[in-house]
């Protein structure tokens, strides 16, 4: 993995070779390790102090494609955030006008910023998706999570927490095969200064279409690679967990042993705000069940404070299909 100024585009004849090729873990595999932009983290935007406060203002939001970036930055501006872990980002992607959105809603914040790829997406997305299109294309494709601090990032790595293709091998009922998409589920960490030395924010998502057993994998791949990026740092981990998906008949997050998992590693679930994360929105009108989805895990920080944020705008217009999370930590 590199840390660069700029991703490298996938090129016509590589994307063509895609859909003309077989859908197989092996083939999913190879291309995993030959296209750049899944394998490198994007760093860009501009921090507007030098280390941030022992006492932190976090956000942690799965802002489903970031359809309207400037919106989204003025929800949570009234935070004050000094940290943002975003998921389902845009990048390129005609269903968001082709914005890097991730850097919009950094410049409206005055934030630094580290995109990372979790899926190359060759299609257009689904019905509510094409609605929005502004083009027949998508520029780059690319789709995945953020971090964003108003202070510099000292250190930035990725972790792939899967690269068999879930969303890629024909065979699969939850895979559409007019969308082929090369990637996975992932997490960004990133090591920034604070007044009472460095922390460890994390970003992550982790797989909607598996069984509770996955995602606590998952999340213990997660934790070990955290103990060798930070293993004497405070940390906050924040993120769609997906935390009830694929387990019925009640698809509730108490069915999910990641969270003992993680209490036996020194990981608090306190911070997380109660309720359900989940509404109806533009991409998702109608989802047939509210869920308690978004999470913050923290090891090494004193909580103080944790709240909700309602995923709309001043007219009622939703922003995402989840909610926002925050929450105030000392470290």
């Amino acid at each position: 993995m590199a840390v660069v100024s700029d991703l490298a585009p996938v090129g016509a004849a590589d994307r063509q070779a895609i859909l003309d090729g077989p859908r197989t873990s092996l083939v999913h595999r190879n291309w995993m390790s030959s296209l750049q932009c899944v394998n490198n983290v994007q760093v860009g935007g501009t921090a507007s102090r030098d280390t941030l406060p022992a006492s932190l203002s976090v956000v942690a939001w799965n802002v489903e494609r970031c359809l309207f970036p400037t919106d989204t930055a003025v929800r949570i501006a009234p935070f004050s955030p000094d940290i943002v872990l975003l998921s389902e980002v845009d990048c390129g992607m005609a269903r968001t006008g082709q914005r890097h959105t991730t850097a919009d809603v950094a410049a409206e914040l005055g934030m630094a910023y580290a995109f990372g790829v979790e899926f190359f997406e060759l299609g257009l997305g689904g019905v509510t998706e094409r609605d929005r299109c502004t083009d027949d294309f998508n520029a780059d494709g690319w789709h995945g999570n953020a971090i964003l601090s108003a202070a510099p990032m000292l250190r930035v790595e990725m972790l792939r927490l899967d690269d068999h293709g879930h969303w890629f091998v024909l065979g699969r009922d939850d895979v559409d095969p007019d969308q082929p998409r090369i990637g996975g589920r992932m997490a960004l960490m990133a090591e920034i200064a604070t007044e009472n030395g460095p922390v460890c924010a994390v970003s992550t998502h982790l797989e909607s279409n598996a069984k509770p057993d996955h995602r606590a994998e998952q999340f213990d791949l997660l934790m070990d690679r955290i103990d060798a990026f930070a293993p004497d740092m405070p940390v906050i981990i924040g993120g769609d967990l997906n935390t009830g998906n694929h387990v019925p008949p009640d698809f509730s997050w108490t069915h999910e042993t990641l969270f003992k998992r993680a209490e036996a590693r020194g990981y608090d679930w306190s911070l997380s705000p109660e309720g359900m994360t989940t509404q109806p929105s533009l991409i998702t009108p109608h989802p047939a069940r509210q869920m308690r989805l978004d999470w913050f895990a923290t090891r090494g920080m004193m909580g103080q404070a944790s709240e909700m944020i309602e995923a709309n705008d001043p007219n009622g217009c939703p922003l995402s299909d989840h909610h926002a999370i925050w929450c105030r930590v000392q470290i």
